[in-house]
C-alpha cells in the first residue's frame, strides 16, 4: 500500500507541477476510490495541500506576487465558513451517522464544478476583456469579496477542493491581476484557508498520518519534475485531459 501511495502521490505532483491544475480535485477522489474513508480522505488532503502551498505561499512572497488585500477579504469570508462546515460535517456524524456520504455527495458536484471551472481557464483566460467589476477598486469590492469567501471557504472545508480552481475563476472574472499576481494570491489565500481547515480536521482525528508521509514523498520529487518539463510540453491539451479526468470522478462518486 505504501508504495502505491507513493506512485499515487508522484503521479498527482507531477500533473501539478505539469499543468497547474487538479491538486486535491486528483486526490481527494483518487483516495476514496482506493478504500480510504471520505473523512480521513478529505483532512489528509488539506494537510498535504497545507504543506505543499506552503513552499508555494514563500516563492510568490519573494518574487512580490500576492495581492495581500485581496487575500485577507477572501480570507475573513473563507475561514470562518470552512471551520463552520467541518463543524456541521460533525454534527451530522454524531446525530445521523452520515458525514462520509454527505462527503461523498458533495464531493461528486465541487468536481463537476471544478472541472468546469479548470475548462474556463483553459479557454478563456486570455480572452476575457476588462468588464465593470473588475475594473472597480478592491475596496469598494469588499463585502462581494468577502461573500465569495463564505460560499466557496464552506465548500472546501466540506470537500478539501476548491481552494485553488474555483478562486482562481472567481479572481479572474472580478478582479484585475496580472498572471503571477493571480497565481501567486491564489495560493496564498488557499495555504491560510487549508491550514485552517485541516488543523480542524487534525482537531478530530481525521488524518492518516503514514499516507500523508507517502503521498509527500512521492508528489515532492514529482512536482519538481512536471515543473522542469512544463515549458516545454503543451500544457492547454493536458489540462483539457485533467479536467475531463476529474469530471469523470465526480460523475462517479455522485
Amino acid at each position: 500500500m505504501s508504495l502505491e501511495i507513493i506512485i499515487m502521490g508522484l503521479l498527482v505532483g507531477f500533473l501539478i507541477g505539469l499543468t497547474g491544475v487538479g491538486g486535491a480535485a486528483l486526490l481527494t477522489p483518487i483516495l476514496i476510490i482506493a478504500g480510504i474513508n471520505p473523512s480521513i480522505a478529505v483532512g489528509t488532503d488539506l494537510v498535504y495541500n497545507s504543506i505543499t502551498k506552503f513552499f508555494g505561499t514563500m516563492q510568490h512572497w519573494r518574487q512580490k506576487t500576492i495581492n495581500f488585500k485581496l487575500v485577507k477579504y477572501l480570507a475573513i469570508g473563507s475561514i470562518p465558513s470552512a471551520a463552520a462546515a467541518i463543524g456541521l460535517l460533525n454534527f451530522f456524524n454524531h446525530s445521523y451517522l452520515n458525514q462520509d456520504q454527505i462527503i461523498k455527495n458533495a464531493l461528486g458536484y465541487v468536481l463537476i464544478l471544478v472541472a468546469i471551472s479548470i475548462i474556463i481557464r483553459v479557454f478563456f483566460d486570455k480572452k476575457l476583456r476588462p468588464n465593470r467589476l473588475q475594473l472597480m477598486p478592491i475596496e469598494q469590492k469588499k463585502t462581494l469579496t468577502i461573500i465569495i469567501g463564505v460560499l466557496l471557504g464552506f465548500i472546501v472545508g466540506l470537500t478539501s477542493i476548491g481552494s485553488g480552481s474555483l478562486f482562481a475563476v472567481a479572481m479572474l472574472y472580478l478582479y484585475q491581476l496580472k498572471g503571477s499576481e493571480l497565481v501567486g494570491t491564489d495560493i496564498a489565500h488557499a495555504f491560510l484557508l487549508v491550514t485552517v481547515a485541516g488543523s480542524l480536521y487534525l482537531g478530530v482525528g481525521n488524518i492518516d498520518y503514514p499516507i500523508l508521509m507517502n503521498l509527500l514523498t512521492g508528489s515532492i520529487p514529482g512536482v519538481m519534475i512536471g515543473s522542469t518539463l512544463s515549458a516545454k510540453v503543451p500544457t492547454k491539451p493536458l489540462r483539457t485531459v485533467v479536467a475531463l479526468v476529474i469530471f469523470i470522478s465526480g460523475i462517479k462518486l455522485l
